[in-house]
């Protein structure tokens, strides 16, 4: 690798997994010192142990982002231990935010939640690493939004909101962020994860529509396609990029949605 991260001190927030491991090792590969900021004490720092035969370092450190303290606490923790963060990925998702239900059906409860995990923990991080950032005189933000959100995927509107609801707060923190030379940016993955696998197993006739209306006909791979993606924009390559939304899905945010997941009528049917 070019070392296009040497130096640099990132932390990524529910790296335990899928796309955020993902960006860890590809990251690592770069020669960056990780925060594994990881709510699951087990994948946590086996990922984190991961990252030094790859070229970088890890640290674990035990993070519930819907805590406010433990949320600002993983940037803090990075500091202390590395002296500096460079970069900033709000990944994480616990998956259980709302059950899949028709919109007429979804609680406030279900809105709330989706909202404290995917945009007030994002808001926490950020609003912790921005004094960093700004003394330093750098920084790069990165935020994982959603084809879900873009596409307005049916029966998850609480998570389809609350990305959206994450773009546009990256967008307002690169607009008031970018004199300092804070760069804030968005990336929209489309990506073979655990939760991919159990979506395919659950709905193969489906999962099989979208791998056919994916323009590249296969799913990313979280450490090359992701995390490629998430080194661009946090590398002096992508100095000038602000504000911006890259769609790393193999194009399949252009045509929308041609696949449609069917609920039954009601409540009852649902069991």
């Amino acid at each position: 690798m070019s070392g296009l991260l040497e130096g640099r001190v990132a932390v990524i927030t529910g790296a335990g997994q899928g796309i955020g491991r993902g960006i860890a090792r590809r990251m690592a590969r770069e020669g960056a010192k990780v925060v594994i900021a990881e709510y699951n004490t087990e994948t946590g720092p086996a990922v984190a142990d991961e990252l030094a035969a790859l070229g970088g370092e890890g640290l674990f450190v035990a993070t519930d982002v819907t805590d406010e303290a433990q949320a600002r606490g993983c940037v803090e923790a990075a500091v202390e231990r590395f002296g500096r963060i460079d970069v900033l990925v709000n990944n994480a998702y616990t998956g259980s935010a709302g059950k899949r239900l028709r919109l007429e059906w979804k609680l406030a409860d279900d809105m709330r939640a989706g909202f404290e995990l995917n945009t007030v923990a994002a808001l926490w991080t950020m609003q912790a690493a921005f004094p960093h950032m700004r003394d330093q005189g750098r920084g790069s933000i990165i935020n994982i939004c959603s084809l879900n959100g873009v596409n307005a995927h049916m029966y998850t509107a609480e998570y389809n909101a609350s990305k959206e609801a994450l773009r546009t707060l990256t967008r307002t923190a690169a607009v008031e962020w970018g004199r300092h030379n804070i760069r804030s940016n968005v990336i929209c993955p489309g990506a073979a994860t655990e939760a991919s696998k159990r979506m395919e197993a659950d709905n193969p006739e489906m999962f099989s529509k979208m791998v056919e209306a994916n323009p590249m006909r296969r799913f990313g791979d979280p450490e090359e396609d992701i995390g490629g993606a998430a080194v661009l924009l946090a590398s002096d390559l992508a100095g000038y990029v602000n504000g911006n939304t890259l769609m790393v899905g193999g194009g399949t945010h252009v045509n929308g949605v041609p696949w449609r997941m069917d609920l039954p009528d009601t409540l009852e049917e649902m069991g």
